[in-house]
């Protein structure tokens, strides 16, 4: 069996333990700080680590940016990482953590974790982060899925907040009956993650792990569930059928087509800063729930912090990252860049969060207290596949299928058979069910 398949199985299906990749302990020479490199696509990292560079002269951190995973920033980690030249820390989503734990990229940092930090993030970040009691990743946000809704629409609608799905489908149904011209939301032909958050709220369960073996159900009984749903909405034109990436889902959100986006908290930020003429007009609600009485969501992305098999000052970037997740500075410094509205996984900073973001774009909204009593209803248990790459791509494929009269539940079914293969490839031991 390959090492790579052998990694597999200790990271993520019940085998015993490996080392730690961990380089020794950094220390500072005579000849100044030690220097660490972190690479990340977050909004507002450069005046993170301008901040930690002046609050103390034992490392220097050298900071670069890169783009988004989709866009090309995994693929420059998994390059640098097998020329033996990756980053000492570098950004990583929650989806993405599994395959680069397999592949060895991110390592082994259980050890490095001290009580102190551990006991400062929320107990469902880390357990994203952690496979087979192995930690490797250090939380940094977790983003409940909430709902942006444009309140100047919904006023002069006479719409009220939806509190359900069912409700939410009335509001489309009176936005297609009032304003032909406009739509209450978009299901996204590219958004596969979106739909793994609405399953996930749903109580589905794409991918477990028990007894050593890799579970695969992307149709379970709560994935139909809210297939049918989107279903419904798309087959009565009740919502706008297109990708959420290019210049249409732009103009529609642009020439205020849509009334309605379903995201993480992370993109207040990212919506204030492309589309600064909306200030005031938008405001931030809890996602619709199907059992008001049992109120769960799930997350829309959400990243962590990880130090590379290449890193050689492991204390330090460890020593970094704790800084960036725990420190009011950090994240005053991230959020007055005026691009992140990033939610911390740390409760501490919460009101650092709540003082710091510019709340006059949402209408003087504290949109951290919302993302707080939103993130208490995560529901615990979801566990990302490790290659949701292809998966994503497979089942971003079948959505994209659906304008030539394919269906979300096709595309569910397909995204499973699609990912069996990949799972496969990596040795492990796999099952699926299939409804």
């Amino acid at each position: 069996m390959s090492r790579r398949s052998l990694l597999a199985r200790a990271v993520l299906a019940g085998a015993a333990p490996f080392a730690s990749a961990c380089a020794p302990a950094a220390t500072q020479s005579s000849g100044g700080p030690v220097q660490i490199t972190f690479w990340s696509a977050l909004r507002g990292s450069q005046p993170v680590v301008d901040a930690f560079n002046r609050s103390q002269n034992k490392i220097k951190v050298i900071f670069q940016q890169i783009p988004g995973g989709d866009q090309g920033g995994y693929a420059k980690l998994s390059n640098a990482a097998r020329a033996g030249n990756a980053p000492d820390v570098c950004t990583i989503e929650y989806m993405q953590l599994p395959g680069f734990a397999i592949d060895g990229v991110a390592t082994d940092i259980t050890g490095l974790i001290s009580d102190r930090l551990r006991g400062q993030i929320v107990p469902q970040a880390w357990r994203l982060s952690t496979f087979d009691n192995k930690t490797f990743s250090v939380p940094f946000d977790i983003e409940p899925m909430v709902m942006h809704y444009r309140k100047d629409l919904f006023d002069h609608y006479g719409l009220t907040v939806p509190r359900t799905w069912d409700e939410f489908a009335d509001v489309a149904r009176k936005v297609r009956d009032k304003a032909p011209d406009k739509r209450a939301a978009v299901f996204a032909t590219d958004g596969a993650y979106n739909v793994a958050a609405f399953a996930w709220q749903a109580g589905g369960q794409w991918f477990d792990i028990s007894k050593g073996v890799w579970n695969v159900s992307m149709a379970d009984a709560p994935s139909r569930r809210i297939a049918e749903y989107w279903q419904q909405l798309v087959d009565d034109d009740l919502v706008w059928l297109n990708p959420s990436a290019g210049k249409q889902y732009d103009a529609q959100i642009g020439n205020s087509l849509l009334l309605v986006r379903f995201s993480g908290a992370w993109e207040a930020g990212a919506q204030m800063r492309a589309r600064p003429k909306q200030k005031g007009q938008w405001a931030i609600a809890p996602l619709p729930q199907w059992d008001p009485a049992d109120a769960v969501v799930g997350t829309q992305g959400g990243s962590t912090f990880a130090i590379s098999k290449d890193s050689r000052h492991a204390e330090a970037a460890m020593e970094f990252i704790e800084w960036q997740v725990t420190q009011p500075e950090s994240l005053r410094a991230r959020l007055t860049s005026g691009t992140s509205s990033a939610f911390p996984s740390s409760p501490a900073l919460i009101p650092v969060g709540s003082e710091s973001f510019d709340r006059a774009y949402y209408g003087g909204q504290d949109i951290y207290r919302l993302f707080d009593e939103e993130a208490k209803k995560i529901r615990d248990g979801w566990i990302w596949g490790p290659r949701m790459s292809a998966t994503q791509r497979v089942l971003n494929d079948g959505f994209a299928r659906m304008s030539a009269g394919g269906t979300i539940l096709e595309a569910l079914r397909h995204a499973q058979s699609g990912t069996m293969p990949d799972l496969k490839a990596l040795g492990l031991s796999t099952s699926e069910h299939s409804s």
